[in-house]
């Protein structure tokens, strides 16, 4: 057995979300299938903030968020044969599924049909409860703990593991590639992961963003159009009818323009959906779905298959992350940078709890 001691940072008050306060907590019952994992670090998503201030709901208190975690492996299930003691691994925003269903069985565990088991504020069947990344350890199912390529910093590829995850698994599930055109709405912690991804895969890539305070690091990112939106509905003008595929990244409802960008789809074009704000998102026109058999979906995070296609193709193409890195016990500044806008792109919190 190994040795791990579970400890964590805890917010314990929604109106308090910036008060983390350093609790031991209950992993869930050890099984078979399941990997303890010596937590590295741990990336800080967008996720987190909307749980810690109940912008989500209610959240199960106290809570412990973190779902883009790197780590070393401390202890394995006998059922384990991927993983060995001290190897490198990461950890995402799930963690088990049912294993079982048509999903499941099919590389689509992550829209599991009987619920997915998220990596904090989740329950498992038997009651356990699922403790996040801003901790000394986390044990989780063989199925959701991803191998780090060795080209990759534990920095780099934690918050590719939800952040990086979210844009790229729709790019690869509606097949982007040489001779499309993608646009990504919102130059965030997730539109600079999409940009990369895109343009990784080929595509041509145009950044809608609200403003121009972020055209030079989308351009050095590899975008080769930047429109601002801030300035009224005739951004979308001169796209008309050229678009594949658009990636709404962006955090918050208001200011996205759903109209005007269906406009700029092709025949069959998608929007597809990938951040969750707390408000509803805007009305579309019925017309302007029908006139060009166009559709609006979504996508949440990706599949373990999903994941090794994303890290090998970030070491084939250079794909990086623009990360600030702070301590774990630093967790409440940087929540709150986030909520407010302040990070480029993402933060990346070291382990430095005290053992």
């Amino acid at each position: 057995m190994s040795e791990l001691q579970f400890k964590g940072y805890a917010v314990h008050d929604t109106s308090k979300w910036t008060e983390f306060k350093l609790i031991e907590f209950q992993p869930k019952t050890f099984e078979a299938d399941d990997v303890d994992i010596k937590v590295e670090c741990c990336g800080v998503c967008g996720s987190d903030v909307h749980t810690i201030t109940g912008g989500w709901g209610q959240p199960v208190l106290p809570v412990i968020v973190g779902h883009e975690i790197v780590g070393t492996v401390a202890q394995v299930g006998s059922n384990v044969t991927e993983f060995k003691i001290g190897q490198r691994v990461g950890v995402g925003a799930q963690i088990c599924s049912c294993g079982t269903c048509s999903l499941c069985t099919s590389d689509h565990e992550n829209f599991c049909a009987n619920g997915p088991v998220y990596t904090y504020n989740s329950l498992y069947p038997n009651g356990d409860k699922a403790y996040g990344g801003y901790s000394t350890a986390i044990r989780a199912n063989q199925r959701f703990v991803f191998p780090i390529p060795d080209a990759l910093s534990s920095e780099q590829a934690a918050p590719m593991l939800c952040g990086g995850l979210t844009v790229f698994s729709p790019l690869l599930r509606h097949g982007v590639g040489p001779g499309q055109k993608v646009a990504i709405v919102g130059m965030g912690g997730l539109g600079h992961y999409a940009v990369q991804f895109a343009k990784a895969l080929g595509a041509e890539v145009t950044v809608f963003s609200h403003s121009a305070r972020k055209e030079a690091d989308a351009k050095a990112m590899g975008a080769d159009n930047f429109v601002v939106t801030g300035e009224g509905p005739g951004f979308a003008e001169p796209f008309k009818n050229t678009l594949n595929l658009i990636l709404v990244t962006a955090n918050v409802s208001e200011g996205v323009l759903l109209n005007e960008l269906l406009s700029t789809l092709t025949f069959q074009g998608r929007l597809v959906v990938v951040a969750s704000p707390n408000d509803p998102l805007p009305p579309v026109i019925a017309y302007n779905l029908l006139a060009k058999a166009a559709s609006i979906t979504g996508s949440s995070i990706g599949s373990k298959k999903d994941v090794t296609q994303m890290l090998n193709l970030a070491v084939e193409k250079g794909v990086k992350s623009w990360i600030q890195v702070k301590n774990m016990s630093e967790a409440g500044d940087a929540a709150k940078d986030v909520h407010e806008g302040n990070v480029r792109y993402r933060f990346v919190l070291k382990n430095d709890i005290p053992l």
